[in-house]
């Protein structure tokens, strides 16, 4: 996995791999925490990404989710739905990451 990461979080994992693991095995305990589906999971990152105004992480969340076989029109509605809590302009700003990926395919 850490041959695919781009960037500093992929530099990151492959320079300090004992790390990169402890993050890893954190990851896959908060997972295994709760009764969220593969799916679900996904996208209650991706809105956490979003919230967090991380488009880094918007990016990831959304090619992870397009890997894992989630349609587009899912997440571009995650985006909006950030309407509400977050407001326009940052719902907004979260449907241009998910295109960069989307359009990217």
């Amino acid at each position: 996995m850490t041959q695919d990461m781009p960037g500093a979080a992929g530099d990151l994992a492959r320079d300090h791999q004992e790390i990169w693991n402890a993050y890893s095995a954190l990851g896959t305990a908060t997972a295994r925490a709760g009764g969220l589906n593969e799916r679900e999971r996904r996208l209650v990152k991706l809105a956490l990404a979003i919230g967090a105004a991380s488009e880094g992480a918007v990016h990831s969340h959304t090619r992870r989710a397009r890997d894992e076989g989630v349609p587009v029109a899912d997440l571009k509605q995650v985006a909006l739905l950030a309407i509400g809590p977050l407001g326009f302009p940052r719902a907004v700003a979260a449907g241009t990451w998910i295109a960069d990926v989307v359009e990217a395919d």
